[in-house]
């Protein structure tokens, strides 16, 4: 499987530079998802402008991914470009349950808005128990 990653101190850009997001792929992203997971990624951005086609297959992956970040961090799709992916996309309804973002840029900024916010309603946690 093609992909770049781009790590930064509060985010990592996970770039799938394959046109199809198929059973042939999404064990590969599944287990790079888990690597990621392993080193401590707080939040993860993954770039599907590339892709032209998923399966189910790669939903799963996708899945697999936000139900890993859910506790952890962000997890935020990015680059949903073309309109077969889109569909399938709208068509599951996982729209309602991912968070999309149109541009790499926008989704870095919606990072690190919830890292903020999270740090924000640590502290004020630790002040309402202290």
């Amino acid at each position: 499987m093609k992909y770049a990653v781009d790590k930064q101190e509060r985010h990592t850009v996970f770039s799938v530079q394959e046109e199809n997001l198929n059973s042939l792929v999404a064990p590969d992203l599944k287990s790079e998802f888990v690597i990621l997971f392993n080193e401590g990624i707080n939040n993860l951005i993954v770039d599907l402008s590339a892709v032209q086609y998923v399966d189910s297959s790669g939903l799963s992956a996708i899945l697999t991914a936000d139900r890993i970040w859910k506790d952890l961090g962000s997890f935020v799709l990015t680059g949903i470009e073309h309109p077969s992916v889109k569909k399938l996309i709208e068509i599951s309804r996982l729209d309602t349950v991912l968070t999309i973002i149109p541009t790499v840029d926008e989704a870095i900024e919606y990072v690190f808005m919830e890292e903020v916010e999270r740090e924000l309603g640590l502290d004020k946690a630790e002040e309402d128990l202290g």
